[in-house]
């Protein structure tokens, strides 16, 4: 008898022994008295309302918004278009495959310490 034969031969029998083997299981399953399952548990509902936040009173709200125009503000006087000595140019460069390469051009020192206003 080849090895291959006998390879075949052992997979049948294997196969043929599991399906016996579940039909079994499947049948005891299914003729098993069933358990039923039955939960005692206590639920005992706290009555608590919702925390709804409370309504910021009308000054509250205006300080706020003032806060924020003050910051909005600063930044938008800090960081313009004003601070760009040269006009900014959109090119085509392509600076994402392997070979690529940045554009050519120096920044000036006084652009950078600029922008930065003196928080250095």
């Amino acid at each position: 008898m080849k090895l291959s034969e006998l390879k075949s031969v052992v997979k049948d029998a294997v196969r043929e022994a599991i399906q016996e083997e579940l039909k079994d299981i499947l049948l005891e399953a299914i003729k098993s008295p069933k358990q039923v399952v039955t939960e005692h548990a206590t639920y005992t509902p706290i009555n608590v309302a919702p925390q709804v936040p409370s309504p910021l009173n009308p000054q509250a709200k205006a300080d706020m918004r003032d806060a924020y125009r003050n910051i909005l503000g600063e930044t938008a006087a800090q960081f313009s278009s004003k601070n760009v000595s040269q006009p900014l140019q959109i090119t085509s460069i392509d600076t994402s495959s392997p070979n690529s390469s940045l554009p050519v051009g120096e920044v000036d020192m006084s652009m950078i310490m600029g922008l930065m206003g003196g928080k250095v």
